[in-house]
């Protein structure tokens, strides 16, 4: 459980980090300091249940493209994942907007070395 919260943290930290450094990344644009940090923490938990969930069965069918780009389909599987959970979060009404392929895709590299970071951190027994 613990572990759990700690990546729910460790997310939350990582997407405020990239819509702040990703210009083409919008989080709640203009609202109040609570209902940011609301969005933050529905979006860090949907890209939660997104790679837990829909990520291994898209590495799984592209496991070919895995091959032959000798993984760097990884950052676009990434950025399509930042897709998936934009699409969830706006049918739940909660901000979170990415405008363009090539913003999404430095959002998920930025994401990716962020959480990787602050797991490396937060998560000491």
């Amino acid at each position: 459980m613990k572990s759990l919260i700690v990546k729910l943290v460790a997310n939350a930290l990582a997407i405020w980090f990239a819509s702040w450094f990703v210009s083409g990344i919008d989080l709640a644009d203009g609202a109040s300091a609570g209902t940011k940090a609301k969005t933050i923490v529905v979006v860090a938990l949907i890209f939660g249940i997104v790679n837990t969930v829909i990520k291994p069965i898209v590495k799984l069918l592209s496991l070919p493209l895995f091959v032959l780009t000798l993984g760097l389909i990884t950052f676009v599987i990434n950025a399509l994942m930042l897709y998936v959970t934009q699409a969830i979060s706006n049918k739940l009404n909660f901000e979170f907007h990415i405008h363009g392929f090539g913003h999404a895709l430095l959002a998920a590299l930025v994401i990716g070395l962020v959480s990787w970071f602050l797991n490396l951190i937060l998560d000491r027994d």
